[in-house]
């Protein structure tokens, strides 16, 4: 028995330790392995991050971001990995979030650019008489599903996504977004295999200011997951989430993991970590059911 408690303490005294590292150490300090490839103005071409509109949006200023992987061809048949952004004007130091589609890296990151198709989707609003993307909170949630839907479908059946396995992520309020506007509704909860969110869920803090943020809206909403998987991660204190996740009687289909850094950002997908080995792992077991 003491050796049993020796072993027990010996362990909690070095999980402990790791996480005290991992608070006294700066994310920015461990390298990437990893370059999120530069957004071009060219056409889609394997191995290319292009900047895209879907069709019937072309009079519009509203635009995506479409990779295609290296080994992408016309006859491919690809799992699609679909990217909301986190709020723009975002900083808090070291952390910075532009809000653009153009500074996502989840999807990257998540696969290393690799046998996956990535697309980055943006928010839409209307300004100044005409639609075009939108930087900070959701602009119109019903011109953003409208485009969200008709790209997903375009990009599975131009460009050899496959619609079996599309996979919505996002960070920070792109997080949010992955239910939010991911289960807003039938037609577009369809669409998703699975869901991967970082930093904030839709429903846990009904304080954030958009419409129906409360509990009771985002249960409707988070009702039409039905046993599909979703990963969620976060910085600080996951106790809330669980408690959240825990009433909702939905739990079973999360996969929750602490992110150990102190950071409010997406870059830690670009760095070779733990917390993205386990990430590509659940994203494995996703796209194999």
């Amino acid at each position: 028995m003491f050796h049993k408690f020796i072993c027990f303490f010996l362990c909690l005294l070095f999980f402990s330790v790791m996480i005290l590292r991992a608070e006294e150490q700066s994310l920015y300090e461990i390298p990437t392995d990893l370059t999120v490839p530069a957004v071009i103005n060219e056409k889609p071409q394997a191995g290319r991050r292009v900047r895209f509109t879907t069709p019937d949006w072309e009079k519009t200023n509203v635009y995506h971001t479409l990779y295609l992987p290296p080994d992408w061809t016309e006859q491919s048949r690809l799992p699609v990995i679909v990217e909301f952004p986190g709020n723009g004007g975002y900083r808090n130091g070291q952390d910075v979030s532009d809000g653009t589609v153009d500074g996502c890296m989840l999807g990257y990151g998540l696969t290393a650019g690799k046998n996956a198709i990535w697309i980055c989707l943006p928010f839409v609003k209307e300004e100044q008489e005409t639609l075009q993307n939108c930087e900070t909170w959701w602009g119109s949630v019903e011109k953003t599903k409208q485009y969200c839907i008709e790209t997903v479908e375009d990009v599975c059946q131009r460009f050899g996504g496959d619609s079996r396995r599309v996979i919505l992520a996002g960070f920070s309020r792109g997080s949010i977004a992955c239910f939010y506007i991911g289960l807003h509704d039938d037609n577009i909860a369809r669409l998703w295999t699975g869901f991967f969110c970082h930093s904030h869920l839709d429903g846990v803090n009904e304080k954030w200011g958009y419409a129906n943020a409360d509990h009771g809206s985002a249960l409707k909403r988070l009702k039409r997951l039905g046993t599909r998987p979703v990963w969620f991660s976060q910085e600080g204190n996951l106790d809330v989430t669980k408690r959240y996740l825990k009433d909702t009687g939905l739990a079973e289909h999360f996969e929750i993991e602490l992110f150990l850094y102190p950071n409010h950002t997406a870059v830690w997908i670009l760095r070779d970590l733990p917390i993205r080995q386990k990430a590509r792992l659940w994203l494995k077991k996703v796209e194999e059911k």
